[in-house]
């Protein structure tokens, strides 16, 4: 029985030996090497940012990375676009945390939606939120009925979001109505976000521990993994940039104009048709007003009447004037700091008066209007016949100078007169000429 006792004892004390060396095989999981995924969105937010944010929570779910932050400095945008990023946020399991930054930085507008809708919203020192005003983020002017609409549906929006995450809905209703804009320091004390956070560094030991879908978040010594724009994105965000919209506009007139009024240069229409698609990729992606660019085809259709209908400038001046309201009204449904200022607008208006009123003009001109040097322009003009022309020859008389003539079948005597029909080398086709005759307005 002692043995018994004693086998007894020795597992007791294994068994409680054993316990801590759990705990401490256990340790190694809390403080494994962690990585988060960092975005940075600056700038409007449009189609392409939508494109970022998905490429980026794609990213960190193939990287297991601990979350997604998003560093955010935005005066606003799209309305559907931010719609779209929203939607993508809540349904999300990856935990993303936005991050107003840097000093001075700003989640206006479409920024306020996005920050509301993260798992975990933060903001740096001297950063501001709010001016959710559905007026900054659709542009335009709408009716007061249109307008409502609107706004109720914003509200209901973004009280939907601040719910969901356990913010104060209030403000962020207020937000939208009023378009309020608070501090960083008064967002955290109304719940609006959950924390502020000097730099990068101190808010991953900030959001260390807290408890997000279910996963606790291990960031403290997170490795960072910055998450460059791609090219395309940056290119197709440049494009989309409404000074760059009517730059592509202009160019594509000009080519394809340019190369209507000069067949065979190839540059311009290339260069055109290009300019074209590319508009058109950043119509389909953009709220472009349709009426717009029904003024800028009138201000062409003017333009072009102008060269073969001359009105002393009345219809210049029409088509600079449609034009200019053409390029205005195009970007009017961009929000208003998306919207093209006049500086923009005028010295395009003068560029494309100055292009159709010398350059278009010449060449237009040039491709529908006869001959007027050379020996084209002798042809259909009257030539005497000097010496009896026939199919196998004869001499005519043009502009002073003795020409070798031949006729298709024709005898034309000497001393008559006959009409050019074409030049091959120095011999010239003639036809017998036929006086054109007088149309007779008289009454029988």
């Amino acid at each position: 029985m002692k043995w018994i006792k004693k086998i007894a004892l020795i597992l007791t004390w294994i068994a409680f030996t054993a316990i801590p060396l759990a705990a401490e095989t256990v340790q190694p999981d809390s403080t494994r090497e962690t990585n988060v995924t960092v975005i940075t969105i600056k700038g409007a937010i449009g189609p392409t940012t939508t494109n970022y944010i998905s490429r980026g929570l794609e990213n960190a779910i193939s990287n297991n990375s601990q979350a997604l932050i998003i560093e955010l400095d935005t005066p606003g945008g799209l309305l559907t676009s931010t719609q779209d990023i929203v939607q993508e946020m809540l349904a999300s399991e990856m935990p993303i945390v936005v991050y107003v930054t840097p000093a001075g930085g700003n989640a206006g507008s479409a920024g306020t939606f996005i920050t509301l809708a993260a798992h975990i919203a933060a903001m740096a020192p001297t950063t501001t939120i709010g001016a959710a005003s559905p007026v900054s983020m659709g542009g335009g002017q709408q009716d007061t009925v249109m307008q409502k609409k609107i706004f109720n549906y914003s509200e209901s929006f973004i009280e939907n979001i601040a719910k969901e995450r356990d913010r104060n809905a209030e403000w962020a209703k207020s937000a939208v109505r009023d378009g309020e804009a608070i501090t960083e320091t008064e967002a955290l004390e109304l719940n609006v976000i959950d924390l502020i956070a000097s730099d990068l560094n101190q808010l991953l030991v900030e959001i260390d521990g807290m408890e997000v879908e279910g996963k606790t978040l291990v960031t403290a010594q997170a490795t960072i993994k910055q998450l460059e724009e791609s090219f395309a994105e940056k290119f197709f965000s440049f494009i989309m940039r409404p000074e760059i919209m009517l730059i592509l506009t202009m160019v594509a007139i000009y080519g394809i104009v340019g190369e209507v009024t000069n067949p065979g240069a190839i540059v311009p229409g290339v260069a055109g048709v290009i300019a074209l698609i590319l508009l058109l990729y950043g119509s389909a992606a953009m709220p472009i007003n349709v009426a717009g660019f029904i003024l800028i085809g009138l201000a062409i259709v003017l333009f072009v009447t102008e060269v073969f209908t001359p009105t002393f400038g009345i219809l210049m001046t029409g088509g600079a004037v449609s034009f200019f309201l053409g390029a205005l009204m195009l970007f009017q449904d961009f929000p208003q700091e998306m919207q093209l200022d006049w500086y923009w607008l005028i010295p395009a208006t003068i560029l494309m008066v100055i292009f159709f009123g010398w350059i278009a003009t010449s060449g237009i001109k040039a491709q529908f209007t006869g001959h007027r040097t050379g020996l084209e322009s002798l042809i259909g003009k009257r030539a005497k016949v000097i010496d009896k022309v026939t199919e196998n020859g004869g001499r005519v008389l043009i502009s002073g100078e003795y020409w070798n003539a031949v006729t298709r079948g024709e005898e034309i005597k000497s001393n008559e007169w006959c009409e050019i029909v074409r030049f091959d080398g120095l011999t010239v086709t003639v036809k017998p000429y036929t006086p054109k005759k007088e149309i007779d307005h008289g009454v029988n």
